[in-house]
């Protein structure tokens, strides 16, 4: 052999124990991690998953926004219902061709119609 074979050789050699020592490093701590029961992966697995949890429930969330109490919602629905009274009431009475007779007609609807929701809206408070 010349000396350049032995050199390869050498190397060769070399490479294949470092080779053999981390297989073996690794078979070994691929053993340990068979060897741990069931309940420590489930315990590692819950504190990794609750620190996941945590890390999205620290995020910012908006303020809920406040609930309107039965009154305010009782006192909205009444304007809204006097906005549309006076803008039918208006839309009537301003008619082209509508005749009084016709008018005085649909508002005496309006009107019931308007007394009605007026006190389902008082009897809701």
């Amino acid at each position: 052999m010349d000396r350049y074979a032995v050199f390869y050789n050498k190397i060769l050699v070399r490479y294949m124990q470092v080779y053999n020592r981390n297989l073996n490093e690794f078979n070994k701590v691929l053993n340990l991690f068979k060897n741990i029961n069931i309940m420590k992966k489930v315990l590692i697995s819950t504190l990794l998953l609750l620190g996941l949890s945590m890390n999205v429930f620290a995020q910012k969330h908006p303020p809920v926004p406040p609930h309107p109490s039965k009154n305010e919602l009782v006192n909205l629905k009444a304007q809204e219902l006097d906005k549309k009274y006076n803008t039918e009431k208006k839309l009537i009475l301003n008619h082209p061709l509508a005749t009084k007779k016709m008018k005085r007609d649909q508002m005496k609807a309006l009107n019931k119609r308007y007394q009605t929701e007026k006190r389902l809206l008082k009897q809701m408070k």
